[in-house]
C-alpha cells in the first residue's frame, strides 16, 4: 500500500477557484478523519501544478509557487483538471497561448485514466481532458454551458447531460463548480470508506447528492443529506459499532435528547426512524461482508444481527433483489 496518494490540481490562468478550493478541502478534513479514526487508508498529498509557478485565479486571486508539471506520477496518483472562465477556447488553434498546448502535451503523453493514473475532471476541466484524447470511449459531462462543447472535441465519447458526475473506470468527470465536492466525496468514500465520507460532508456543511440519473446512495451514506449535527452523531456511532445493542435510548442520550424527540428528529431531517436507519446500516455492512466472502452466518454476525433469519427478513423487507446466500454467491 503507498504511504500517500499523490493529488495534481492542475491550474491555469483565470482557473476557477471553487472547482480546486472545495475538492482539495474535502481532501484535506478526510486526511484529518482518515487520522482521527485511525485508518489504514493513505492520506492524500496535495500538489497544485502548472505549466508556470505563478497564476491568477477567476477571483483575480495571485497564486505562487505552483510546482512544475511532472515528467511522471506514481501509479495510482490522481490527475485533477478544473475549469476556466475562459472555458471555451479550444487551446489547439495557432494562436492559442503556449502554456495550454504545453498543457495538452503533457497529458496527452501521461496518459491519465490509461496509465495506471485516475484522471477527474471538474466542470469545464473536461473539455481540457477532450483536446487531449482522454475521453474517447468514455461516458463522461461537464457544466451544462460547455456540454455542446465536450461532444464536438471529443466526437467519440458519450456526453451525458443532467448528471451530477460520470464514473467510467478510471475517468471520472463533474458538471459545474460545486459539483467538484459531490465528486470528491464520492472519491473519497471510494478509498476512506463511507463514513469519513459523511464526516466530512458534514464538517464541509454540505449535503451528499446524487442527480436523478446516477447511482443510488449507500446506506451508509442515504439520509445524511442534511446539517443536524446531532443525528450525525447518532449516526455516525451507528456506523461505526453496528453489532453493538442500540435501543432507542442510547441512540437518544447521544443525541442528548430524549427518544421521542429524537424521533421525530430523524423523521424530520433523515427522513427515517432511528431504528429503520440502523437496520439499513446492518444490512449495508453484511452486504460488504457477503461480497467479501463471508459466510451468510459470519456476515450477520458481523453486522449485528441477533441471526441467519433475521438477516434474511431485513433484506426481504428492503427490497433488495435475492437473498444473501445468493448474493455471496454472485461474488464468491
Amino acid at each position: 500500500m503507498p504511504e500517500s496518494v499523490q493529488v495534481a490540481f492542475v491550474l491555469q490562468d483565470d482557473s476557477l477557484v471553487l472547482d480546486w478550493a472545495g475538492p482539495a478541502e474535502a481532501l484535506r478534513i478526510a486526511n484529518q478523519q482518515i487520522a482521527a479514526l485511525r485508518l489504514a487508508a493513505p492520506p492524500f498529498e496535495l500538489h497544485f501544478v502548472a505549466t508556470q509557478a505563478v497564476s491568477t485565479g477567476s477571483v483575480g486571486v495571485r497564486l505562487q509557487g505552483l510546482e512544475p508539471l511532472p515528467a511522471q506520477l506514481p501509479a495510482g496518483s490522481w490527475v485533477v483538471l478544473v475549469g476556466r472562465t475562459s472555458a471555451a477556447e479550444t487551446g489547439t488553434e495557432p494562436g492559442a497561448p503556449g502554456g495550454q498546448r504545453e498543457l495538452i502535451a503533457w497529458l496527452a503523453r501521461l496518459a491519465p485514466g490509461r496509465a495506471g493514473l485516475r484522471l477527474v475532471t471538474v466542470c469545464s476541466g473536461a473539455l481540457l481532458a477532450a483536446r487531449a484524447g482522454l475521453l474517447d470511449g468514455r461516458r463522461a459531462t461537464t457544466h451544462h454551458h460547455h456540454l455542446d462543447d465536450l461532444a464536438r472535441l471529443a466526437p467519440r465519447a458519450t456526453v451525458l447531460q443532467d448528471r451530477v458526475f460520470v464514473e467510467d473506470g478510471e475517468v471520472f468527470t463533474s458538471a459545474g463548480v460545486t459539483a467538484g465536492i459531490d465528486l470528491a466525496l464520492h472519491l473519497i468514500a471510494g478509498h476512506a470508506g463511507e463514513l469519513v465520507a459523511a464526516r466530512v460532508a458534514e464538517q464541509m456543511a454540505v449535503p451528499l447528492r446524487r442527480g436523478a440519473a446516477d447511482p443510488e446512495l449507500s446506506p451508509l451514506l442515504a439520509h445524511r443529506q442534511h446539517l443536524n449535527a446531532r443525528l450525525h452523531r447518532v449516526q455516525d456511532a451507528l456506523s461505526l459499532a453496528p453489532r453493538e445493542d442500540w435501543p432507542l435510548e442510547r441512540m437518544a442520550a447521544l443525541a442528548a435528547t430524549t427518544p421521542r424527540t429524537l424521533s421525530r428528529l430523524f423523521a424530520q431531517h433523515a427522513g427515517t426512524s432511528p431504528q429503520a436507519y440502523l437496520r439499513g446500516v446492518r444490512l449495508a455492512v453484511a452486504r460488504n461482508a457477503l461480497q467479501a466472502g463471508a459466510s451468510v452466518a459470519a456476515a450477520s454476525e458481523a453486522a449485528g444481527f441477533s441471526a441467519e433469519l433475521q438477516l434474511r427478513r431485513a433484506w426481504a423487507a428492503a427490497g433488495w433483489a435475492g437473498s444473501p446466500s445468493q448474493a455471496r454467491r454472485r461474488t464468491g
